[in-house]
């Protein structure tokens, strides 16, 4: 069996997606402005990669490699996605067991459980990246809810029931009331998102962006208060943040490279059309505040960046070469090449594969070292499991 194949993974159209960055790893034309959101490298059967060595036929990856621990994605975000958490192990396999037990398909549009996993996540920003991540210390939610006038009537409810009391009345609210609260608020904001140059760390430009994307018939999208209530981020570059079951989160803008459990386990709460569970939502929520840990990289032995992660389902670091600078590493388990800048060779025992645009990554299988060297300035991430 080959050490090295190369992989082509799987598109989704998620309305959401941007038009240029996948089309250009995957060197597509996309005229007609089709949307493409994620590209799924790994085993998950709602995105099964195909590999291929030499001119063999390609093949699923899992007649290679029957499971792989991560899934590794290419993300473009060019409208906010859903308020989400993600299940812890435990719970997954008993809400996976309860849905299956119903008789709800796989695919059911309001199916909230696609497997049994959980759904650690690492992102590392391929440009500026804005997301909400977490529930703001409480001096910053307190400054909020007193100086965004339509909002302080929500300071009694953080004051008398924690982070758990507000966000389970803001979000178990009736429509209706969810209409009342925040309609003055969006009329005052008016179309500030529409400026040439606005303030993206202010919430009410992603709030009044929000309100005209997502108002469907009058009713006023309640994700909008998450807006309020979590931590907005803005991750350069390079730059990484790890997020873990229960933490309340969503993408706001910009392309990221992100490596999860091997798991597509969402619970929504806004500013989505997909299907939206608030009773289950909420099931998992961690109601603590979160102190964004922002993660710039590690350098290693191996002349990569390794973004270090509290689990053992997944490892991800990246690698920044030059033109004509060599890296050279043994594979222990399994592990997932993509490039998404530049253009490189992966080598092991006389086999190549060429990592370029239309051609990006690459399955690597544990043997002798590998050698990888770039042909221009090229970035190459790497997944794999923990214990690589």
């Amino acid at each position: 069996m080959p050490g090295i194949y190369s992989l082509k993974g799987t598109v989704k159209h998620y309305d959401w997606g941007g038009f240029d960055f996948i089309p250009h790893l995957l060197n597509e034309e996309n005229a007609s402005h089709i949307p493409f959101a994620e590209y799924w490298l790994g085993t998950h059967p709602l995105g099964m990669g195909m590999v291929q060595s030499g001119d063999e036929e390609p093949q699923p990856l899992s007649q290679v490699v029957p499971s792989l621990s991560f899934l590794l994605k290419a993300q473009d975000v060019r409208k906010m996605l859903s308020i989400q958490v993600h299940p812890s192990k435990e719970s997954a396999e008993i809400e996976f067991d309860r849905e299956n037990a119903a008789g709800i398909p796989l695919n059911a549009p309001h199916r909230n459980y696609k497997d049994d996993n959980h759904k650690p996540e690492m992102l590392v920003a391929q440009s500026d990246f804005w997301l909400l991540h977490g529930f703001k210390p409480p001096e910053e939610l307190i400054y909020t809810l007193l100086n965004v006038v339509e909002l302080r009537p929500l300071l009694e409810k953080y004051n008398s029931g924690g982070y758990e009391g507000l966000y389970r009345y803001v979000m178990e609210m009736p429509q209706e009331e969810v209409n009342r609260l925040l309609d003055p608020l969006v009329q005052n904001l008016g179309v500030i998102y529409e400026i040439e140059q606005p303030d993206k760390t202010d919430e009410d430009y992603w709030a009044a962006k929000a309100a005209a994307e997502f108002t469907r018939d009058g009713n006023i999208d309640r994700g909008i208060f998450s807006i309020y209530l979590l931590n907005i981020v803005h991750l350069k570059k390079g730059e990484g943040l790890f997020q873990s079951a229960g933490l309340p989160h969503a993408y706001l803008e910009g392309q990221c490279v992100e490596v999860m459990a091997n798991s597509d386990n969402v619970l929504r709460g806004g500013l989505t059309i997909k299907h939206i569970d608030i009773t289950e939502l909420m099931k998992h929520v961690r109601f603590e505040a979160t102190y964004p840990a922002i993660l710039s990289g590690e350098p290693t032995a191996d002349v990569d960046l390794y973004y270090p992660a509290p689990v053992t389902d997944f490892r991800l670091s990246a690698f920044d070469l030059e033109a004509g600078q060599e890296a050279a590493f043994h594979v222990d388990n399994p592990q997932v090449l993509l490039l998404t800048e530049g253009n490189a060779v992966v080598m092991q025992d006389g086999r190549s594969v060429e990592l370029k645009p239309g051609s990006p990554a690459a399955l690597l299988l544990p043997g002798r070292p590998i050698s990888l060297v770039a042909r221009s300035k090229s970035i190459i991430f790497r997944a794999s499991g923990a214990n690589a």
